[in-house]
């Protein structure tokens, strides 16, 4: 996972955003364990708190769980995971739209845009 924090919001939420993107994205498979708090904390360069705290916050949303004494797990409820994809989209494309609006293009000149873009979907976007 790809940890780059800054300072706009708390770094716990920050590794919600990035957990959640690897779980709805399906690169952390459903089932799939999580690694350890301290393996999480060691490789993003935080404290075991945070990570413990980002973890409970998945917990709550319903995207981990917990196994008593085998660790944290992604859900299996696929229905819960494409909610939270669901969410995510509507989110991104609703600020995109404000944000061209806001620079006065129109929805001809939005669409015309994004039927130029169709060539990105078959190539790998970072």
């Amino acid at each position: 996972m790809d940890y780059q924090f800054d300072n706009d919001k708390p770094i716990y939420l920050q590794m919600v955003e990035v957990i959640k993107k690897e779980i709805i994205s399906g690169r952390l498979k459903c089932g799939e364990k999580i690694p350890s708090v301290r393996e999480i904390a060691y490789q993003a360069k935080v404290n075991p708190n945070t990570v413990q705290k980002a973890l409970s916050e998945l917990e709550r949303c319903g995207l981990v769980y917990t196994e008593r004494t085998n660790g944290k797990f992604v859900t299996e409820n696929k229905s819960i995971i494409k909610e939270h994809r669901d969410d995510i989209i509507n989110e991104k494309v609703e600020s995109f739209l404000k944000d061209m609006i806001h620079i006065g293009v129109n929805e001809d000149e939005i669409r015309e845009y994004l039927d130029s873009k169709k060539g990105l979907f078959n190539s790998e976007i970072a």
